[in-house]
């Protein structure tokens, strides 16, 4: 049964969240706006150009990021507020346990975790998207990218070789491309440089020689130039890694499917974005169990050493976060034991806390 006393811890922890998500958003978007202000006046972008087409994506981007810890931190406010005026004495002494109080607690932060799962998952990317869009366009610098000695697997059995690969001019040097068939190579395409043709959508091949394996026969075929289609284009070696973004989780699925065919060598960098979407809004519930163990109990220095507690807990739990995804990325560890770790051991470490908070 949701009692007044559920509505009210609801309505605090609720109330309070919106309250300080919505203050850090404001301080970060005044920090944003100088740091960027430069590049808005170089365009010469008006104010409401920038707010309806760059800042309406960027607030629920940063809001959802920084959702977990500011759940984190509303209950640590709300609940040592509590505390601290004998709110929470009162409710144990009429018979209510600590176990049934922490309800309410639970119910924000499924609301509040399952809001954030399917916003990573399905919203936010569709935003980030226009926020990317917008960046490249008027923030970021034009994307260069000179790649050495780039192996792919572009397709099942059919591998290519750039020695190296210029973005910006879409052109790639010493290519080469092979097929395979049942472990056997089948063609060879060895050319001294490619160029994507904008105009025709196709690649242009320079000064090539094909060769085409018959079992024991062999053709070889000499030619200065030839426009064709191969199965791929610039997009997929010119693209940033912030492109990840703006995929769904669909979308994300594929493209790591995709990314791991090719070979490629941010692969782990791609699941680890993957897991993260997934980890954090499950890391609501482990830091409002923490959150109401620590703040429950009165303490000599009231809602400060509170505070200040729960800042030291967010603060590593972020830094050990970081740590494991470092991991991770470098391959050191498994993606999902690496993103999972700090959730696993900060539960652990709630279920001490919620075992030896006042009851």
């Amino acid at each position: 049964m949701f009692t007044r006393l559920d509505r009210y811890i609801l309505k605090q922890f609720l109330g309070t969240f919106f309250f300080t998500i919505g203050l850090i958003i404001c301080i970060t978007m005044v920090f944003d706006l100088s740091e960027k202000i430069d590049n808005f006046i170089e365009h010469k972008l008006s104010m409401w150009t920038v707010l309806s087409e760059y800042y309406i994506y960027f607030i629920p981007y940063f809001a959802n990021l920084f959702s977990p810890l500011f759940i984190f931190v509303a209950v640590i406010l709300f609940t040592s507020r509590m505390a601290y005026r004998s709110e929470i004495v009162a409710i144990l002494s009429s018979g209510v346990s600590f176990y049934r109080m922490m309800v309410p607690y639970l119910i924000g932060a499924t609301v509040l975790a399952t809001t954030s799962l399917c916003l990573n998952h399905f919203i936010i990317p569709k935003a980030n998207e226009q926020r990317i869009l917008f960046e490249n366009a008027y923030i970021n610098r034009p994307w260069k990218f000179y790649g050495r000695n780039q192996h792919y697997q572009v397709e099942p059995g059919t591998f290519i070789y750039f020695d190296s690969y210029s973005a910006e001019r879409m052109t790639g040097y010493k290519f080469a491309l092979e097929k395979f068939k049942d472990g056997k190579l089948t063609y060879k395409l060895i050319s001294d440089h490619i160029v994507y043709d904008t105009s025709i959508k196709k690649w242009s091949v320079k000064k090539f020689y094909e060769r085409t394996f018959d079992g024991i026969n062999e053709i070889v075929v000499e030619k200065e130039q030839m426009d064709t289609v191969f199965p791929f284009l610039p997009k997929d070696f010119s693209q940033r890694l912030k492109v990840i973004e703006a995929m769904d989780y669909w979308q994300l699925n594929d493209f790591i499917a995709m990314e791991e065919m090719r070979g490629s060598d941010y692969v782990d960098f791609f699941k680890v974005e993957r897991e993260k979407r997934t980890a954090m809004p499950f890391a609501a519930f482990i830091l409002t169990i923490i959150g109401v163990s620590l703040a429950s109990r009165k303490v000599r220095g009231g809602i400060g050493m509170h505070i200040g507690l729960g800042l030291l807990l967010s603060f590593s739990y972020i830094l050990f976060m970081q740590v494991s995804q470092t991991f991770a990325i470098e391959g050191s560890v498994d993606v999902r034991t690496a993103v999972w770790i700090p959730n696993i051991l900060y539960l652990i470490m709630g279920a001490v806390m919620l075992y030896k908070a006042p009851k």
